[in-house]
């Protein structure tokens, strides 16, 4: 049969243009280090030194392994997540992910136009209201009326707003020897306050929203050029591009996450303050510690992940949405063809943008929303795990022994870290 050319752009990794070679898996590691990850690295380095950094070396192959069985399933089939959990299982599993989904997305949105407002902010001394309001609606426009094939061009070169927090490392003073230490060979706790942490950060690292996305930009893309349904075998070169954009898209992430906490930990823990919760919090509070270029550093990159992020989240629910209902979605659709698509975008805008003025706390919906990811997550990774490695859904293509066993392991982290905090 015809070999399906996946990715033609992103076939051909090695060499000059690797940014724009890129594709969904950059976009969806940048986007994990949102401001509300942001503040809850944060606020795990203030809290906890350099106690939690080896989580990332612990997260990091299990979140490049449930992106990577996300963009396998959208590659391989053709379809979205939450077409394959419809034709696979009942529709109140469907109804239900993608309602805790969606409202956790929902919570995130606003937590974060409240967060890059807060530090534009702390740039130039700009009434609150009209500047959220001004950022909800530069989003919406932009996600709703630029092409696609311009528009992921325009996410992708928002992913460099994360080198922000790698060089706010250049400004601070790290002890290297105890960061590897405490890397390697941590001292890992039981009490509440450590679970909780932990929960924070694995919550934030692997998070439902991006599985949405991952699987559906990969049909996104596929549709972009409006190739044919999905033939097997295909060039198993257009696999592992997929697998070095996820896996370079996760590391990103999780190398960012690093640097935040140990820029957090160096500074903020080391002055005695341990109560950092918002992102804004922190570029606020790292000024007169670390310096002015650490603290602008910090609020910039706040402003560039919540440019990236906030269209990917509201991005994730409407594809969720859309693909529950059987309503035509995509990005590359213009907005007469896809209303209902477009129209969940702007749903999850409003209502995110709204939470910010009705007097919920941000802390608050960071709270809930981390609460929320935790209880869609794992029940969405098993789901993920039964679709990769059903014959009947990959094909050949099929989740292999390494993929299942770090699946298992990140269900069980998800799913055993909240039972362990309720029985401690």
């Amino acid at each position: 049969m015809k070999s399906r050319h996946h990715h033609q752009r992103r076939a051909r990794i090695r060499g000059f243009g690797y940014l724009g070679r890129l594709g969904p898996g950059l976009i969806t590691g940048a986007s994990d280090d949102d401001p509300s990850g942001i503040g809850t690295y944060s606020q795990v380095g203030a809290a906890f030194g350099f106690g939690l950094l080896w989580t990332a070396v612990v997260s990091l192959p299990l979140a490049a392994a449930v992106q990577e069985t996300a963009a396998r399933l959208g590659l391989v089939t053709g379809k979205g997540l939450a077409v394959l959990i419809k034709e696979r299982f009942s529709r109140w599993v469907l109804y239900l992910a993608v309602l805790l989904v969606v409202t956790a997305n929902v919570f995130n949105i606003g937590a974060d136009l409240g967060s890059m407002a807060a530090s534009l902010r702390l740039l130039a001394p700009i009434p609150y209201a009209p500047l959220v309001a001004l950022i909800a609606v530069i989003l919406l426009v932009l996600e709703i009326l630029v092409p696609y094939r311009r528009y992921s061009r325009i996410l992708r070169w928002l992913t460099l707003s994360l080198l922000a927090y790698i060089a706010v490392l250049f400004t601070v003073n790290v002890r290297w020897g105890t960061v590897a230490r405490d890397v390697f060979v941590p001292s890992i706790h039981g009490d509440r306050a450590y679970l909780v942490a932990l929960i924070a950060v694995f919550g934030t690292t692997i998070s439902p929203y991006l599985f949405f996305w991952q699987a559906s930009e990969e049909v996104e893309e596929e549709e972009e050029k409006k190739e044919s349904p999905p033939s097997y075998p295909f060039d198993i070169g257009h696999l592992r591009a997929m697998r070095v954009d996820v896996v370079a898209g996760m590391t990103s992430a999780v190398a960012v996450m690093f640097a935040i906490m140990v820029a957090s930990a160096a500074t903020l823990h080391a002055h005695g303050l341990t109560t950092i919760q918002t992102a804004d919090q922190a570029a606020r509070a790292l000024r007169p510690i670390a310096g002015r270029v650490a603290g602008l550093l910090f609020a910039l990159g706040i402003v560039g992940t919540g440019s990236l992020a906030v269209p990917v989240l509201a991005g994730s629910s409407a594809y969720a949405v859309a693909e529950t209902f059987g309503w035509p979605e995509g990005l590359s659709r213009t907005f007469t063809e896809a209303i209902g698509f477009y129209g969940s975008i702007a749903a999850a805008m409003i209502v995110g943008l709204v939470l910010g003025f009705i007097g919920i706390d941000p802390i608050c919906a960071l709270y809930y929303s981390a609460i929320l990811n935790g209880l869609a997550a794992p029940p969405l990774i098993l789901l993920m795990l039964i679709l990769s490695r059903s014959t009947g859904t990959c094909g050949p293509w099929r989740g292999g022994s390494t993929s299942t066993v770090l699946l298992l392991v990140a269900f069980l982290v998800m799913a055993g870290l909240p039972i362990a905090y309720l029985v401690r």
